[in-house]
């Protein structure tokens, strides 16, 4: 079984940072991707940002130039450093890992963290 924890969110203004963590349990293989997702109310859930083990990063546009993905792959942690906060980043956070084995596909998901941008 494989079991995500994240942590970091929170109620912050526009302008400021937040950095969410997720740590990955259980049986995953070394080959794999971490990554953030974000739903917010009324909207489909969406891809913010993720890594592959070998260190290789996706980012949505909406993000590129704010936030900021890293791993640490001995402890199967990732983080989402996110700068200059903006309201429309408002949502529940999930923290995805995801790999494959023997063409199969595995993916687990977090609980997830709600991070709320306002004044």
């Amino acid at each position: 079984q494989v079991q995500l924890v994240e942590s970091g969110g929170g109620l912050v203004q526009p302008g400021a940072s937040l950095r969410l963590s997720c740590v990955a349990s259980g049986s995953i293989l070394r080959e794999n991707t971490m990554g953030w997702y974000r739903q917010a109310p009324g909207n489909q859930r969406e891809l913010v940002a993720d890594i592959s083990s070998r260190g290789s990063a996706n980012y949505a546009d909406s993000v590129k130039d704010r936030f900021a993905i890293s791993r640490d792959n001995a402890k199967n942690t990732v983080w989402l450093q996110m700068n200059s906060l903006k309201p429309e980043d408002t949502a529940v956070y999930y923290c995805n890992v995801n790999f494959k084995v023997f063409g199969k596909s595995f993916a687990y998901w977090g609980q997830g963290t709600q991070v709320t941008v306002s004044l």
